[in-house]
């Protein structure tokens, strides 16, 4: 049996992993993803009871009760590197036997559910909305270090997408999907979209700022492209990696963006706050009433 590195599987002295510092029992099945350590706090009031508050560096984590449901919620911080950390480590945690170092014989397929924020690149995405991202195109390089097969169906919008983008030389992206079992439950009948995941939350995203850009038309071009008729709906900075890594270690994966800004017509929410707590209830609400979570 494969037994793992000590300097690739690498664990603290109290036998935690590395960087999330918690041990397998401090998650739960259902693990829900937010970047802003300040919203584990957000999301975990509404749970009836606590039983784990973890914290090391960026990442926080709160386990507890919901019902009869038993959740986790932990924040990843910003960006596809983070979400390779994390992902990995809850996947250990879940699948791996930390003494023996070796992977366990029954292995566990986590749900994983992130809420985060986005902006929207078509009009008719309404800012303070909450789509559910159906796809991700990923701009970082981060899948291409891990082997990941896509369905023939979803090549061809990535192929669709690599001949928009020839004005980009050097771009290699890679395509990720959502969970069909969490899109037809948690996201059924909510907007829903093609998202970008971008390496950068400025000139990658089209802002322009000091540091100019070599793109600027990006937000342009990107939200005029047509993607085997669909369109780009908006540009976040983890989902292509979640689900991508979530599809390569059998975990199910929904990614669900509050829309915080329209890039088309310049407008950002009034109230933020309001926008993520709302989008919040909705999503606990529908993983309670859920028969596919435990």
């Amino acid at each position: 049996m494969l037994r793992f590195f000590n300097t690739d599987l690498i664990t603290n002295p109290d036998g935690s992993v590395y960087h999330l510092k918690l041990l397998p029992n401090d998650i739960a099945g259902t693990i829900i993803t937010v970047g802003d350590p300040s919203r584990v706090a957000e999301v975990s009031r509404h749970f009836d009871r606590l039983e784990v508050e973890k914290s090391n560096r960026e990442f926080i984590t709160h386990t507890g009760w919901l019902g009869n449901k038993r959740l986790t919620v932990i924040s990843t911080g910003i960006g596809t590197g983070n979400i390779d950390i994390v992902l990995n480590e809850l996947d250990a945690l879940a699948n791996i036997n930390l003494e023996s170092r070796t992977a366990k014989e029954k292995l566990t397929s986590l749900n994983i559910i992130r809420i985060g924020t986005s902006g929207a690149l078509q009009p008719d995405v309404p800012v303070d909305s909450l789509l559910v991202s159906s796809h991700a195109i990923g701009m970082d390089s981060l899948m291409h270090y891990y082997n990941v097969a896509v369905p023939a169906d979803v090549l061809d919008l990535l192929n669709a997408f690599k001949e928009s983008t020839s004005f980009w030389p050097g771009l290699n992206p890679y395509i990720s999907l959502a969970s069909p079992v969490l899109m037809s439950t948690l996201g059924e009948e909510l907007l829903s979209g093609i998202t970008l995941t971008a390496p950068g939350f400025y000139a990658p995203q089209g802002r322009i700022l000091r540091g100019g850009s070599n793109f600027p038309d990006l937000l342009k071009q990107l939200s005029g492209m047509d993607i085997c008729g669909r369109k780009i709906t908006n540009m976040e900075m983890e989902t292509a990696a979640i689900y991508g890594l979530a599809a390569n270690l059998g975990h199910q994966a929904i990614s669900f963006n509050v829309i915080m800004a329209n890039r088309s017509d310049d407008q950002f929410s009034a109230d933020p706050a309001k926008s993520m707590e709302k989008s919040i209830q909705l999503i606990l609400e529908r993983i309670i009433q859920s028969s596919e979570i435990d």
